[in-house]
């Protein structure tokens, strides 16, 4: 069986998942997997050697400014010629099926060349009555056409009851906790960054952003350009993470163990939902913008008990090559049984299911 794999580059969200599907590919003899990027520049990409002779296009992205999405340099941005042109390009006969993570070429070739094509991204989650904040017709218009697929699979916290796949993460608590806290606001500017931190003299951050070239101690902050390998050292040993809302990093702090303080990307229909939903479960604070004060309360807020995500997503690897893609209910099943909530929060997650299935 041989497979295309699309994966959005925006953020790095998308390809931290990619790379634990790619390692799950390479243990088959059965399949060949490639996998297509689009979504940022060829040289922004780092830490991809698991994926081989990956692909890169230009694709379609969201551009922010300051901390919120700006729709008018987005549009600006935008090159609707080039698109058309790598969709038409990609040739697919090759392929038996496309594997989708919200990455719009390989969505649209394959809806184009009639190649079965299946979604599994956290934005696919929000197909279902699941909490949800700043919804609207032009997100629910992205949803059903930005990457267009035959089957979806939603990757979530909890399922909901629908077709929702919980996330896969490799790191487990590690049982060493520093006093550092780890600091990864890619979308905010390093300066209005620098002033939220540095009045908490007696606080240890260390801040990872795609904007540095090299690495850089400056008092109690120490600046890090983004790196895997360091960045989840830092996340492994650090006390807590202030962040923005995206869903990967989030997953990896609750399997952590890691009590968080997100600060969420103004105008992302993903990321405010994903907020509502920590803050509902009482998984983590936050703060409608960079704010000193904030960050000191939450430094004394308690610590965070972990979840148990599963780490190995063979079942789901199974499943993609067994072929049987229109019956998501056992793979949903079987891999929700690996699945270890604390007591408490398993309570709460009972009463959020039935609360959105009635407003669904």
């Amino acid at each position: 069986m041989r497979i295309l794999y699309g994966v959005q580059g925006t953020g790095n969200g998308h390809i931290t998942r990619a790379r634990i599907m790619a390692k799950a590919f390479s243990r088959r003899d059965d399949v060949k997997v490639d996998f297509l990027f689009s979504g940022r520049p060829t040289e922004g990409y780092f830490d991809m050697e698991v994926f081989g002779g990956y692909q890169t296009r230009q694709g379609l992205t969201f551009v922010h400014q300051r901390g919120a999405i700006d729709h008018w340099q987005t549009l600006r941005q935008a090159s609707p010629l080039v698109f058309w042109q790598d969709v038409r390009s990609l040739d697919l006969a090759a392929y038996d099926l496309v594997i989708n993570d919200f990455e719009p070429i390989s969505a649209w070739a394959a809806r184009r060349q009639k190649v079965p094509c299946i979604s599994i991204s956290h934005q696919d989650a929000f197909r279902h009555p699941v909490p949800k904040q700043g919804d609207n017709w032009l997100n629910r218009l992205i949803m059903d056409h930005f990457a267009p697929s035959d089957v979806q699979l939603g990757v979530h916290w909890y399922h909901f009851g629908h077709p929702i796949v919980p996330p896969f993460i490799e790191n487990e608590p590690s049982g060493e906790t520093g006093q550092h806290i780890l600091v990864y606001l890619p979308f905010e500017e390093l300066q209005e960054i620098r002033l939220m931190l540095e009045p908490l003299s007696e606080v240890n951050f260390v801040c990872f952003h795609p904007n540095l070239q090299e690495d850089e101690d400056q008092g109690n902050i120490q600046w890090r350009k983004t790196c895997k390998e360091g960045f989840h050292q830092t996340l492994q040993s650090c006390r807590g993470a202030i962040a923005n809302g995206g869903f990967e990093l989030s997953s990896e702090c609750l399997q952590l163990g890691k009590k968080l303080l997100i600060k969420p990307l103004h105008g992302q229909f993903e990321q405010l939902s994903n907020v509502l939903t920590l803050e509902t479960l009482g998984l983590c604070h936050s703060m409608p913008a960079l704010d000193s004060e904030e960050v000191e309360n939450w430094l004394d807020s308690a610590s965070a008990e972990p979840i148990e995500f599963p780490r190995d997503p063979h079942l789901l690897v199974n499943w993609l090559i067994g072929g049987q893609w229109q019956d998501t209910g056992e793979i949903c099943r079987q891999l929700w049984q690996q699945v270890r909530f604390p007591a408490p929060l398993s309570r709460k997650l009972a009463a959020m299911a039935t609360h959105t299935s009635r407003e669904g």
